[in-house]
């Protein structure tokens, strides 16, 4: 039962923006004088943080809850779900999983602490749904936190929400309208992780180069991304500044320019396209073309030295030709990005995409995605294999699994958890260091390499 002073479980599923969520509960709870625990068996409440982007995840997410259900199993333990799911089908969890004691929305997770103190009082009955309509919840630099991972890479969300009308995505309906934090909130937050020991700040958001845009009417008096940079390469402590989840037209120079510029901003660009077909991008409503993705490509590698970029695809969307996945091909083996992901295309109901007509058979879809990967992964080799017998900085994750005699760690060129990894040799050094070391083999998606110490 929750008590003053319960033993909290967690569980976090989904995207770096859901972990970020589930280290401000923990936070909260934390300072609410509740502890943690690493097992689900020693908990007196147990919280699923959920993701709901894509059906695999609904599935993890049930799957999940489900199974934490069964610790319950006659223990008088409270289960509590939170997140994009809960958002999203909060009414149906409640009807169909009854093991479920509370239920919050994805911007409602701020009331955790104050539901494990009313759980705690004896014969008070607790709403079962708790799901703002609308989120609006941003967190700010004050609010506790609890990290999880490793203690030298950390992720910022600078924005939550987003605005945007693309046909296939859910996001906007469980993450609500983009709201921007201010600058200097940002700022003190890195500066605080910087005196944490974190060397690498990941800075997220669904569109990160909207960032600002939802601060007026003025765009000469809202922030911009541009700014925040150069305001963040001023921390002390911060090595590197990584941005993830960039649009490929809301770029402008002064972006650019701060991106190429400044030093502590690595040189690594995750900008998902989706297609290149200008049919498909008018059907996934993404609002520009194949020539505003091209150009931007061009000027990206033109004006920021050793660029390294990465994108995501979707393929099966409702309405793609064989034509237009050709189209799609040749401009992956023709654009050579360092990175790539594809995915098949979701049905997500209450999408404009989910009532398309000429839907495309999942089996085709697969097939798709499958040729699409291969045209990927000989690129990504081809690019490792060059980089044979070049010095690259690393930040060392720490001892591999692979083996105990090799350290693991990550070039810029590696994201985490997105990526693949550095494999260290001939040598020691604690995890978290930034070291020099010598490329000396290559695979698909991992490289070896030979410290220089």
């Amino acid at each position: 039962m929750a008590s003053a002073s319960s033993r909290i479980y967690f569980v976090s599923l989904g995207c770096p923006k859901n972990q970020v969520d589930t280290e401000l509960m923990l936070g909260q709870v934390q300072a609410a004088g509740h502890s943690l625990v690493d097992a689900p068996d020693d908990a007196d409440v147990i919280v699923v943080n959920t993701c709901a982007f894509i059906d695999k995840a609904k599935e993890e997410s049930v799957d999940t809850i489900l199974e934490m259900a069964q610790f319950k199993d006659g223990a008088n333990k409270k289960l509590v779900v939170t997140g994009c799911l809960a958002q999203r089908y909060a009414d149906e969890l409640a009807k169909d999983i009854p093991e479920i004691d509370h239920i919050l929305g994805s911007s409602d997770f701020p009331s955790i602490a104050k539901v494990l103190k009313l759980a705690a009082k004896k014969g008070k009955k607790l709403p079962v749904v708790q799901v703002t309509e609308t989120p609006a919840y941003i967190y700010d630099h004050d609010a506790p936190r609890v990290r999880i991972g490793q203690g030298h890479s950390a992720y910022v969300k600078i924005a939550e929400g987003c605005d945007r009308p693309c046909s296939f995505c859910i996001i906007p309906k469980l993450r609500g309208p983009q709201r921007s934090r201010q600058i200097a909130d940002i700022t003190a937050e890195v500066a605080a992780l910087g005196k944490q020991g974190v060397r690498e700040v990941n800075l997220i958001a669904q569109d990160l180069t909207r960032y600002g845009w939802d601060g007026g009417s003025d765009p000469a008096s809202r922030p911009t991304l541009a700014q925040l940079l150069r305001s963040l390469g001023k921390v002390d402590g911060i090595d590197w500044i990584r941005l993830h989840y960039t649009f490929p037209s809301a770029f402008d120079d002064d972006l650019i320019d701060a991106i190429a510029s400044e030093p502590k901003v690595v040189k690594y660009i995750d900008v998902p396209l989706q297609h290149i077909s200008d049919a498909m991008l008018k059907r996934m409503r993404r609002g520009h073309s194949s020539r505003v993705t091209r150009e931007l490509v061009k000027k990206l590698r033109e004006r920021i030295d050793n660029v390294v970029l990465r994108t995501t695809y979707i393929v099966g969307h409702p309405g793609e030709t064989d034509a237009e996945f050709d189209e799609l091909c040749e401009f992956v083996a023709e654009s050579k990005f360092d990175r790539a992901g594809a995915f098949t295309f979701s049905i997500e109901p209450g999408t404009v995409s989910a009532m398309l007509p000429n839907r495309v058979d999942p089996e085709v879809a697969e097939a798709r995605q499958q040729k699409l990967m291969e045209i990927q992964r000989q690129i990504s080799r081809a690019r490792h294999e060059a980089m044979v017998g070049q010095q690259i900085e690393v930040l060392v994750e720490g001892p591999s699994q692979e083996s105990e005699y090799l350290l693991e760690g990550r070039w810029f060129g590696q994201a985490p958890g997105i990526d693949g990894v550095t494999y260290l040799s001939d040598g020691q050094v604690p995890a978290g260091s930034l070291v020099r070391a010598r490329v000396t083999q290559a695979s698909d998606y991992d490289l070896a390499a030979s410290l220089e110490v």
